[in-house]
C-alpha cells in the first residue's frame, strides 16, 4: 500500500481506527473522518505525517464534498474510499418511525453513494477501490432488524451496481458484513450489564450461538479490509464478505 490514498469515514474509533492503523502500517496515507471534535484531534496527532483527520458528518454534503476535496488537496490523489461510518438502529416495524427510516437511509446508503459519486473521478484515475461496510443482516433479517436491515441490504445492491460500473475503468467495489466484532458499544453495554467485558463477550457469543464461539477482533476486520483495497485483491470485485465467526446462515 506505500503512495497510495485511503479515505475512510468514521475512521476515529472502534474497527475505523484499526483499520486506519493497519493502513499505515503497510505504508499507506490515510485520510480518517469523524463527528466527534475531540476523537478527531486525537487520531490527527497520532497520524501526524501519515494521514489527516477531518471533522465532518457523512450525511451533509458540503461535509462529504470538504473532505474529499482536503484529501486531494493534501495527498494529490485518492485510490481507495471505505465508507464504515454507521450505528445500527434495530427495531420493531411498528416502532420505527417515518423519520427514524428516512435517517438511517440517509446515513448508511446515500452518503454512500453520495461519497462515492465525489470520489469516482479520483478512482477511476488510479485504479482505485470501494469497500462498503455493512452487516450480516443485509442478507439475512430478522425480526425487529428494521431500519438497519433494509439499509444494509440497500449498501449491499449498491455494492454491486458500483462494481459493473466501476470494472471497465479498473474500478473495484465489494462490501464486509460484520457480525459480533468487539468496540465501544459493546464495552458500554457491558458496563451496564455489571459483568467482566471478558464475561460479556463469552455469554453474548454463545446465547447469539457464533459457531467460533467468540467475537470478532477489529484487527480481523482491518486485514480484510486492507487486503480488499490493496492489489492483492486486484481480481476482486462485486462480492459482500461475511466476518461473523460463521454466524450467518448464508454463504
Amino acid at each position: 500500500m506505500r503512495g497510495r490514498v485511503v479515505l475512510v469515514t468514521g475512521g476515529t474509533d472502534g474497527v475505523g481506527w484499526a483499520l486506519a492503523q493497519r493502513l499505515v502500517d503497510e505504508g499507506a496515507r490515510v485520510v480518517v473522518c469523524g463527528r466527534d471534535e475531540a476523537r478527531v484531534a486525537r487520531v490527527g496527532h497520532h497520524l501526524a505525517d501519515s494521514g489527516l483527520a477531518l471533522r465532518a458528518d457523512v450525511t451533509d454534503a458540503e461535509d462529504c464534498a470538504r473532505v474529499v476535496e482536503g484529501t486531494l488537496e493534501r495527498f494529490g490523489r485518492l485510490d481507495a474510499l471505505v465508507n464504515n461510518a454507521g450505528r445500527s438502529l434495530a427495531l420493531a416495524v411498528a416502532q420505527a418511525s417515518d423519520d427514524e427510516w428516512r435517517a438511517d437511509l440517509e446515513l448508511k446508503v446515500i452518503a454512500a453513494q453520495r461519497l462515492a459519486r465525489l470520489c469516482w473521478s479520483a478512482l477511476i484515475e488510479n485504479g482505485g477501490s470501494i469497500v462498503n461496510v455493512l452487516a450480516i443482516s443485509a442478507r439475512t433479517p430478522g425480526a425487529n432488524s428494521t431500519p438497519t436491515a433494509a439499509s444494509r441490504a440497500a449498501g449491499l445492491a449498491l455494492t454491486k451496481a458500483l462494481s459493473r460500473e466501476g470494472a471497465p475503468h479498473g474500478v473495484r467495489a465489494n462490501a464486509v458484513l460484520i457480525g459480533l466484532i468487539e468496540s465501544g458499544q459493546w464495552e458500554r453495554r457491558a458496563a451496564l450489564s455489571g459483568e467482566s467485558l471478558e464475561d460479556f463477550y463469552r455469554r453474548r457469543a454463545r446465547e447469539d450461538q457464533v459457531p467460533l464461539g467468540r467475537f470478532g477482533r477489529p484487527e480481523e476486520f482491518a486485514d480484510l479490509v486492507s487486503f480488499l483495497v490493496s492489489p492483492r485483491a486486484s481480481y476482486l470485485t462485486g462480492v459482500g464478505i461475511s466476518l461473523d465467526g460463521g454466524l450467518s446462515p448464508a454463504i
